[in-house]
């Protein structure tokens, strides 16, 4: 059994802690920085430029002119490599119509290659910085969650993000234009 004194000071430490963690959070509200998805929809694509598995640079702005759709993924992450095919299936439909299905691997060259010399998509594939703060952090994956995407309209404006897989439904309403800015 405690007795007073262990009771009291058991009771401060608690108290400590709670107040600790108040402060904390506050500490963590948005800022005009913050990153989040919901901050990021209808602003204009960070300027970005990233190399291809050549290492030749791609200014994300290249892209400019047609619906985008970023997706980010690993050769690790097994519902990246999952979502893959629903991914070569949109662009073979939307791709006449201008959209555009840009994979973003967020791994090492050596490893996307090897792993695209077995699995090859019909889209092009860039690497990301993994590098603090990330290219899937810069663009609002705050939950570090791949598969990430984001949708960028032809004026390069960010329309949505989604992290985890896309599903078919979703694919359609992003790359056939149903999905406008906010």
């Amino acid at each position: 059994m405690l007795d007073r004194s262990s009771k009291l000071i058991l009771g401060l430490a608690l108290l400590a802690a709670v107040l600790g963690g108040i402060v904390e959070h506050g500490a963590r509200q948005p800022t005009a920085t913050d990153t989040s998805p919901s901050t990021l929809i209808g602003q204009p694509l960070p300027a970005l430029a990233l190399p291809d598995l050549d290492g030749r640079m791609h200014a994300l702005a290249e892209y400019r002119g047609r619906r985008v759709l970023l997706n980010f993924w690993a050769t690790w992450c097994g519902p990246c490599l999952d979502e893959m095919p629903a991914l070569q299936r949109a662009q073979r439909k939307f791709g006449e119509q201008g959209a555009i299905v840009v994979g973003i691997g967020m791994d090492s060259a050596d490893r996307v290659r090897a792993f695209l010399a077995g699995h090859p998509v019909n889209y092009p594939i860039l690497l990301g910085d993994m590098r603090s703060p990330s290219t899937t952090l810069r663009l609002g994956d705050t939950a570090k969650i791949l598969p990430y995407s984001v949708l960028i309209d032809a004026d390069g404006r960010i329309l949505d993000a989604h992290a985890g897989a896309l599903s078919n439904a979703r694919l359609e309403e992003w790359l056939g234009g149903k999905k406008n800015p906010h």
